[in-house]
This record gives C-alpha cells, structure tokens and sequence, in this order.
C-alpha cells in the first residue's frame, strides 16, 4: 500500500481517478494546474488515485507517486484494487482535506474547465453539491444508451430529486455535505448511491449543462455486467430506502 497525507487544508480538493491513466495522468494534471493559475485558484490540493489490479503491468501507482512528490499541494493513493471505481473514489475522498471537494476522471472526457464552474458556483449558490449534467456526448452509442438507462431506472425508483444526468462529472460537494454521507458503494454505483443519500438529506443541488467529449486511447470500462450490476443495486437501494 502507498498514500501520501499532506498537512496543510485546502479551500478546494480535486479528487482525479486515474485508473489506468499512465503517463497521461501526469498530462491531464498539469492541465488542472495551468487552469488554476489562468483562473487564479492558488488554495487547492489534488488528490490522484492510481489504484491498481494485481499483476496488472499498470504503470499509474508510479506515474501518480512522482506527481506527488514534486509538489506540495498533490496527494496521492495507489493500492492495489479492491474494487472498482467506488472503491477508488472512496479511497480518494478519504484523504481529501478541503472545505470543498470535488471529483473528476482523469481519462479526458470531461472538460476541466468544469471543475472552475462548479467550485464558483457552490461558492455563489451555497449548494450542498454542484454537478454537470452532459447536454452534448462525444462517447459510443452504447454509452449513450447506457446512461439513458441509468438515469431512466433512477428517476422511476426515486422520484422528485430532479436531477437530469446521475453520473456526470465533475462534482463537488460542501465537506458538511459529505461528512453526511456514508458511502458503501465499491462498484460503479457510486454515483447513484452518492446523488440516492443527497435526495434523503434535502441537499440543495445545482446542475450545470457540460459537453461530454469522445474517450480516445482506450476502450470503456463499462460492459453489460457494469449495466446489470448497476440497476440491481438501485432496486437494493429502493428496497432499503423503503424498508428504513
């Protein structure tokens, strides 16, 4: 097992999931970093999630570790996999200091200039949690279909939260927000278990339109099982929502 822990607190913490990322996490964060200083957001840590498969030749737990040991103000996590993208986020979310905390793939999808919109407008609004929902999507048909299901399964089991797009990144939550959270999701559920506890707490909650771009240099993560897997743990969810 490999973390680091730094001991200053942020305003903002950015949690990035690397998975599989390579040598492209070290692109995607100088990316962050050069927006921060355009849009000069100077009280910030990252947070970079390099978790891993077993012997796996992945080279992102020493991608992530170098990142972070030439900057202050960067985090990193990188144990071998417990889980799937829950489990990540989660081991992210635990080191995360900030009075802010916000959540993004690595993989080059989502725009980061999202990141600037959502942390101005939690700070305008006084949102519990501010999110994007993907007006546009440069991804594969399947996802697309994918997430029309998603989010359909979601509005039918739990009605009123309003919400247009579950899954979308980035999303940054207050840290009393989160600190009432408890998440126990390990899979790609996370986010649905995530926007499931914001509807039973009354979160205040803002979306913002965003422009889903294409996945280039791999394919995606989600097959049919994640689908599957998905839908049953929203009905558990709707089972346990009811019976509590």
């Amino acid at each position: 097992m490999e973390y680091s822990e730094k001991s200053a607190v942020p305003e903002l913490s950015v949690v990035i999931l690397c998975y599989k990322a390579g040598e492209s996490a070290r692109q995607f964060v100088n990316r962050v970093r050069a927006l921060f200083t355009k849009e000069k957001i100077t009280d910030y840590e990252l947070v970079l999630v390099g978790n891993y498969l077993s012997g796996s030749n992945d080279s992102t737990p020493s991608v992530v570790k170098e990142i972070a040991l030439a900057c202050d103000n960067i985090q990193y996590v990188a144990e071998e996999k417990q889980g799937m993208m829950g489990w990540d986020m989660k081991s992210g979310l635990d080191l995360a200091r900030g009075n802010y905390i916000a959540i993004i793939d690595g993989d080059g999808q989502m725009r980061i200039e999202d990141l600037v919109k959502v942390y101005q407008e939690i700070c305008v609004t006084g949102a519990d949690l501010v999110k994007t929902y993907r007006l546009e999507r440069g991804d594969s048909y399947w996802r697309k279909l994918i997430s029309l299901t998603y989010n359909l399964f979601f509005r039918l089991l739990f009605p009123g939260l309003g919400v247009k797009d579950i899954n979308s990144k980035p999303k940054i939550l207050t840290r009393a927000a989160y600190q009432k959270l408890k998440l126990s999701s390990d899979d790609w559920s996370i986010d649905a278990e995530i926007m499931i506890q914001a509807r039973r707490f009354h979160f205040k909650i803002v979306e913002i339109p965003t422009v889903f771009l294409g996945l280039t240099g791999r394919r995606s993560f989600i097959g049919a099982k994640a689908v599957i897997e998905f839908i049953k743990n929203l009905i558990v969810y709707r089972i346990k929502e009811f019976l509590n």
